[in-house]
């Protein structure tokens, strides 16, 4: 990635040799130093923007987003491992599309066991639908609506698909009213070899809004709708190499880590993420070593990624100890308040840049976590030389995230989410500890505990934000006339620009 000079350079160029020394001296007076050199300070985003170059590219579609941290992720975006972001369905969804969950390090060893059971269950290209039976009531029914973005469960006997339920269906309905009263019999059933075009023109044809998908003895297997059969050719899973959906895991710091580890790479994990909010301590540092030892002991090549750090020493480190891949981001995050409490962090694009120029001199890799609130960001961080982009409180506002849909009186819907370090997450951590201790480590958070993230009407579901980013990203390579993420990293031009540089590249929404 090259970092353009600024207009002042630029003219001062111009003018050396046709003016005398001392009238370039007082010239470069007036344009100020930092505008003939590069800055002195760390920019984040929204200081940057990028330049476009002769392109050869000839769609957006002809781009290979496939990520560059070693993964080989088709898409290069990460469910970050937050509570409030990744679960089952989270993980499952995003795995589908191309990129990958990481299930957060504060829930029970078993209980991620079964989760990544689950997702390995689960098929790669027909998505796992909510299910109720016949005698279950409307209001149970209601309950799981939410818990998908196309609103609908699929009624079953004996796991045969016997209807479907929409919140259409149960208007003016008493909630003891049983399931069977209430469904529409009428399906679009279709066989699970079909294909997602075979899918779509069906669909077409029947104008319902689901396809469900049967096995030869006429068992449920998925479900389609006509926007997911037009993303399953736009899109390919992530899948290993027994061809399942691949899934990431945290595991914290503890003493237990090297246990946790050994039992979450026997249940499948595709990858683990050794997580703390300060990557760059002694105590990450021989964790890394130690899980690194095991996985070699178990003849396992496994992704080992750690963090958080912000420097090139940081990332140094725990290459050296291990690590694959290193998480850059120190305060970022919408949920974080590290940087308001401590006064530590780093501005997010530096970072990454630094950061990732020493992770490939090292054949190592970073995914850039936190700070993403626009498909822009997403692109500057891989134009920056990340692998991938993590992404936590966007995602947390979307139907698959783990939380229960909430609404405001003024009907506005929303999630709540919170920061791994705040209070309610160290609660959860700590929940195996006496009394005593909890209410000592409940003394000391940094993050939000509570934020309401508020689903946007048009991108309710987390499949409408990965086409929103991915599009985004997918131009910006063409803008660079990049046609993979390497190339993009190499070929993208960055400069600096100010506030109102950042604000003229808004959108207007009302005439002014």
């Amino acid at each position: 990635m090259g970092v353009t000079p600024g207009v002042g350079v630029r003219l001062g160029e111009w003018f050396r040799g046709r003016i005398s020394s001392r009238q370039l001296e007082v010239m470069e007076y007036l344009f100020f130093v930092q505008f003939l050199t590069q800055p002195t300070y760390d920019l984040t985003y929204d200081d940057v923007f990028m330049m476009p170059r002769r392109s050869s590219i000839p769609s957006r579609l002809d781009v290979d987003v496939t990520s560059t941290d070693g993964l080989n992720l088709p898409l290069p975006l990460i469910a970050a491992n937050m509570t409030a972001v990744t679960g089952r369905r989270m993980a499952e969804t995003i795995a589908r599309r191309g990129g990958i969950g990481i299930i957060p390090q504060d829930i029970p060893v078993d209980v991620v066991a079964a989760t990544i059971a689950k997702v390995k269950a689960a098929h790669p290209v027909f998505e796992t639908p909510v299910t109720v039976e016949g005698f279950d009531t409307v209001g149970e029914a209601l309950a799981l609506l939410p818990k998908r973005a196309h609103g609908a469960v699929v009624v079953v006997n004996a796991g045969i698909p016997i209807g479907t339920l929409t919140r259409e269906d149960c208007d003016k309905l008493d909630r003891f009213t049983q399931v069977h009263d209430a469904m529409k019999t009428d399906m679009t059933l279709v066989d699970a070899s079909c294909t997602p075009k075979e899918v779509f023109d069906r669909l077409r044809t029947t104008r319902d809004s689901l396809a469900i998908a049967v096995d030869s003895l006429g068992a449920l297997v998925g479900v389609m709708t006509q926007k997911g059969a037009l993303r399953s050719t736009l899109y390919s899973p992530a899948l290993d190499a027994n061809g399942r959906l691949k899934i990431g895991v945290a595991v914290g710091i503890s003493g237990a880590a090297v246990d946790h580890a050994r039992a979450l790479v026997e249940a499948g994990a595709d990858a683990l993420v050794l997580d703390t909010a300060h990557g760059h301590q002694e105590r990450m540092i021989s964790t890394v070593s130690a899980v690194r030892a095991l996985l070699d002991d178990m003849g396992v090549k496994l992704p080992l990624i750690a963090g958080n750090v912000v420097t090139s020493d940081g990332v140094r480190d725990l290459v050296e100890a291990g690590a694959t891949i290193v998480k850059v981001g120190v305060g970022p995050g919408a949920m974080c308040t590290t940087r308001m409490q401590t006064g530590v962090g780093r501005p997010q694009f530096s970072a990454v840049l630094e950061c990732a120029a020493t992770a490939r001199e090292m054949g190592a890799s970073v995914w850039a976590d936190g700070g993403v609130r626009h498909p822009r960001d997403v692109a500057l961080a891989l134009a920056a030389g990340a692998g991938a982009v993590m992404i936590g409180s966007w995602f947390a506002g979307t139907y698959e995230s783990p939380g229960e849909l909430m609404v405001t009186s003024e009907g506005r819907v929303y999630k709540e989410s919170f920061g791994m370090a705040s209070a309610r997450a160290v609660r959860a951590r700590t929940k195996s500890a006496s009394g005593f201790d909890r209410a000592r480590a409940g003394l000391f958070e940094e993050g939000i505990s509570s934020a309401r993230m508020y689903l946007d009407p048009d991108r309710a579901g987390v499949e409408d934000l990965l086409d929103f980013i991915i599009s985004g990203v997918r131009s910006s390579c063409t803008y660079a006339g990049a046609a993979t993420l390497n190339e993009f990293a190499a070929n993208a031009r960055v400069g600096v620009q100010s506030r109102s540089g950042f604000e003229e590249g808004r959108p207007v929404p009302t005439s002014w």
